[in-house]
């Protein structure tokens, strides 16, 4: 029994035009860049520097914390550099990269198979880690950690995607129609890790090949391959998972949480490459079509750049004028053929008028909430749009902005034509940067907070330490006091001991008071004697000094009282 979640829409799928060919191994490109941050998480730490020799499959920058995944040397060549370039991010801004020459020679490191069977489970993870494999469904989330599971979670469920949804893009349907063997024993692998009661991969009725090989290949097995209605976003994580299972997976939540791990097929096959051969993540499947030659799906070094891999493909047609990295509906639009392809690349187009007019200006909103009818999220985007527009991003937050999975279908349907997702990526991007500025705010008063108790802490210490001289001090002076007097005592009375003790109490408390009484005579026989024939301007003088030194205390106690205040 199929289940059916909100909304959704029909655009035209266009993709024939890539997926009756059979895919192809892309050739050796003149230079590899390849980006250091290719995942949702932490940033790698490069390991390598320029004029290295490296080898193919060997780590180019390891993964560092547990959201972060390594990345590795797509072929054998030299290290040209490790700087900055331009990469494929909303942003356009460049980060660190690692570019190669290759030579020619494609020389692996040593690698072999896995048994991963006799591995206990947290070492197979690890292993997923190291080699760099991360969902290539589009989110890129390091794969280890998708399927680290408490020991009190149970998976009911493994949901494997293969619905791809998304019009132009036809990687997972060349793939399950070439390597449904491969891709299964990727699934058992899977199956190893999360245990689950079943298993179920989702594939939209418009691939019927694609089903029937894959079906073929689970013969055999309680693997179940079922075909979905082609609706877009089906291939969404939360739809997919609704589609099949019919369970809703709260705002907030991972899927883990109801019982059901989902991965893409390529994620199965990518994890296949890896344990059945040794591989680490360095390549992929991508379509490219569009304004191009030869519409075709390839098998691409991760890395290449995007203009080689259009001649690949027999070069753009005249008009073209740009690319769209990904689908047309969550796709990047850029210009630039000098940036890489990365591990979220599952599609090129090219770009032209003919096939991606320019969409008209944008008009006001006249709420007619089609938006609101085809989000697969059930949200308001008409409501987003004004928040983000008005930059009342705690409001638009209430309205559960982050459950937007960006897919595009009210961008589609608006009669306004309002770029209602850019939007609501702004929103999200201003939400993030006043998190990180809060953080930061944050942890700089707390140094500050831990500083100021630090201080009043060494003050406290250090007026400690001086009464303890200073009552060290009165002990010696009394005790010095005493010894001339107690050496002079005659020597041949000896009275009784209860009564010696009591009289020499008292002898003690005598000579300290008489010790005391000299000291203060000293100290007043030490004094100025001529402060009485002081002259009027000299005893002016001494009170304006007085004053200052006055002023300064109560500025003193008014800084400690603040400081104590601020505590």
């Amino acid at each position: 029994m199929l289940f059916h979640f909100h909304g959704g829409i029909h655009p035209d799928e266009h993709k024939l035009e890539s997926s009756e060919r059979p895919s192809a191994r892309a050739p050796l490109p003149s230079r590899l860049i390849v980006p250091l941050q290719q995942h949702i998480g932490a940033k790698t730490k490069a390991i390598v520097q320029a004029g290295d020799k490296v080898l193919k499959g060997q780590m180019l920058a390891r993964a560092d914390g547990m959201v972060s995944a390594a990345v590795h040397a797509p072929t054998s060549g030299t290290v040209l550099s490790v700087d900055l370039h331009a990469v494929p991010h909303p942003s356009g801004l460049p980060d660190l990269c690692v570019t190669i020459e290759p030579d020619g020679e494609e020389r692996w490191i040593e690698h072999a198979p896995l048994d991963y069977r006799a591995m206990p489970r947290a070492e197979l993870l690890a292993k997923l880690q190291g080699a760099g494999i991360v969902g290539l469904g589009g989110a890129t989330f390091p794969t280890h950690v998708k399927l680290s599971i408490n020991p009190a979670q149970t998976v009911e469920t493994l949901v494997l995607n293969g619905a791809e949804c998304e019009p132009w893009i036809t990687t997972d349907d060349r793939l399950m129609r070439e390597r449904a063997a491969e891709i299964v024993q990727g699934i058992e692998i899977l199956r190893y890790l999360v245990n689950p009661a079943e298993t179920l991969v989702g594939i939209e009725d418009n691939k019927p090949q694609a089903i029937a090989a894959m079906r073929q290949a689970c013969t055999g097995t309680d693997i179940q391959i079922i075909t979905v209605p082609t609706l877009y976003p089906t291939g969404g994580e939360k739809q997919l998972i609704k589609v099949l299972t019919g369970k809703e997976v709260p705002s907030g939540v991972r899927p883990l949480n109801v019982g059901v791990s989902c991965s893409n097929v390529a994620t199965a096959y990518a994890i296949h490459r890896l344990v059945n051969h040794g591989e680490p993540m360095i390549s992929r499947l991508i379509t490219v079509t569009g304004s191009v030659r030869t519409p075709q799906n390839f098998e691409v070094l991760i890395g290449t750049p995007v203009e080689e891999l259009v001649k690949f493909a027999g070069g753009a047609l005249p008009g073209s004028n740009g690319f769209i990295l990904g689908g047309p509906m969550m796709g990047l639009h850029v210009s630039n053929g000098q940036l890489p392809v990365v591990k979220a690349t599952n599609c090129i187009i090219v770009e032209s008028a003919q096939l991606f007019p320019p969409p008209p200006a944008a008009m006001p909103c006249i709420r007619c909430t089609r938006c609101v009818d085809v989000c697969p999220a059930e949200l308001q985007p008409q409501e987003l749009h004004w928040f983000a527009k008005s930059t009342n991003f705690g409001k638009a937050q209430e309205y559960n902005l982050f459950d937007c999975i960006e897919c595009g279908a009210c961008n589609y349907v608006c009669p306004s034509h309002i770029p209602l997702v850019q939007y609501f990526r702004f929103a999200k991007s201003e939400i993030w940067a006043r998190e990180r500025e809060k953080r930061a705010a944050d942890a700089a008063r707390e140094r500050h907070e831990f500083r100021l108790l630090r201080i009043e802490r060494e003050k406290q210490e250090k007026a400690e330490k001086l009464a303890q001289k200073e009552k060290a001090a009165l002990a010696a002076k009394a005790a010095a006091a005493v010894a001339p007097a107690t050496d002079s005592a005659p020597a041949a009375v000896q009275p009784a001991p209860a009564a010696a003790e009591s009289a020499a109490d008292g002898a003690t408390q005598s000579r300290i008071q008489a010790a005391i009484d000299r000291a203060k005579e000293q100290a007043a026989a030490s004094k100025e004697k001529d402060t009485d024939i002081l002259t009027p301007q000299q005893l002016a003088e001494m009170a304006e000094i007085e004053a200052r030194r006055a002023d300064i205390r109560e500025i003193a106690h008014a800084d400690a009282k603040q400081q104590q205040e601020q505590q």
